[in-house]
């Protein structure tokens, strides 16, 4: 599936995502260091906001145009799966209040906010951590519509700030998902890393949905000295496996060529944003230009 505007790479934070979100760090210097990396727009993070207004907002779209970004995506992270009525409403008007902003802030070809499940909290049955997320995200369907904002489902591990996996974690129930919703703005962000994670094979899940990816987000994972693909079965329900690390994209365990040959197959030229930089900004430039080689080798765009 494509936005129709050629696939363009931007890049999410993730060395910074805890300093951005306590405000050690100003999102306003994390936008000029962005700006250095040779990529097309910023992914943001709910938290990275200390306010919505429009006046704020629009300092945020005017420091990135300097820089010659866009900001196309918003990594957010509803929680669907509460069993309390009034926590799954709170998430819903939390949902709709991002779509405004990214209204606001992303450009006129194309914008997104990701969706998720929610908490694979002890205790919920999978029949109702289902109805709750295809319930909330078939309310925000029409006000995403209308506000030409994009709902993204991404195949996800598990938010940084949450205390247990996604609900949907699992290929089996994030398909079963996806599976019942049709819309026109309606899609999936694809993470081959979070598949790994889980313990599946990518490129398995990407072709069963490649024809509804609307967005990406690529990093890399890498086994850990004295770990074996046996113990991401074994990791704890709460907080990272210990098996798995973070790294350069294109030296760890994701196969991009075999990935974006899938994506070309289907037509794929949306945005792809790159998670990296734990390390230090010296690894995400090199993620920046080995995905650069990679989408002109297999999808058409500019080295």
């Amino acid at each position: 599936m494509s936005n129709g505007s050629g696939t363009k790479l931007s890049v999410f934070p993730k060395g910074f995502m805890e300093e951005l979100s306590d405000g050690r760090m100003s999102l306003f210097d994390w936008i000029q260091m962005a700006g250095e990396l040779r990529v097309d727009g910023l992914e943001l993070y709910p938290l990275f906001l200390k306010q919505t207004d429009q006046q704020y907002l629009l300092k945020v779209k005017e420091a990135a145009y300097k820089q010659g970004l866009e900001i196309p995506m918003m990594c957010s992270s509803p929680d669907f799966t509460h069993p309390d009525p009034s926590f799954r409403e709170r998430e819903v008007d939390r949902m709709m209040r991002m779509i405004d902003v990214m209204a606001f802030l992303g450009p006129d070809s194309f914008r997104s906010c990701r969706v998720l499940s929610g908490q694979n909290r002890p205790g919920i049955s999978r029949e109702d951590g289902i109805v709750w997320t295809l319930e909330a995200i078939s309310r925000l369907l029409p006000y995403a519509a209308e506000k030409r904002v994009h709902l993204v489902m991404e195949n996800h591990y598990k938010d940084g700030f949450w205390t247990y996996p996604e609900f949907a974690w699992k290929s089996e129930v994030f398909l079963e998902i996806v599976g019942q919703i049709a819309s026109p703005w309606f899609g999936i962000n694809f993470d081959p890393s979070n598949a790994i994670v889980a313990g599946e094979e990518p490129l398995g899940l990407l072709r069963r949905v490649k024809h509804r990816v609307i967005t990406m987000h690529a990093s890399d994972r890498y086994l850990r000295a004295g770990y074996s693909l046996d113990d991401l079965k074994e990791h704890s329900l709460q907080g990272y496996s210990k098996a798995l690390a973070h790294g350069v994209i294109g030296r760890g365990m994701n196969d991009y060529d075999a990935i974006f040959s899938e994506l070309r197959d289907a037509g794929f030229q949306g945005w792809i944003s790159i998670e990296d930089g734990v390390d230090g900004l010296d690894d995400l430039r090199e993620s920046v230009r080995y995905l650069r080689m990679k989408i002109a080798e297999h999808l058409g765009g500019c080295p």
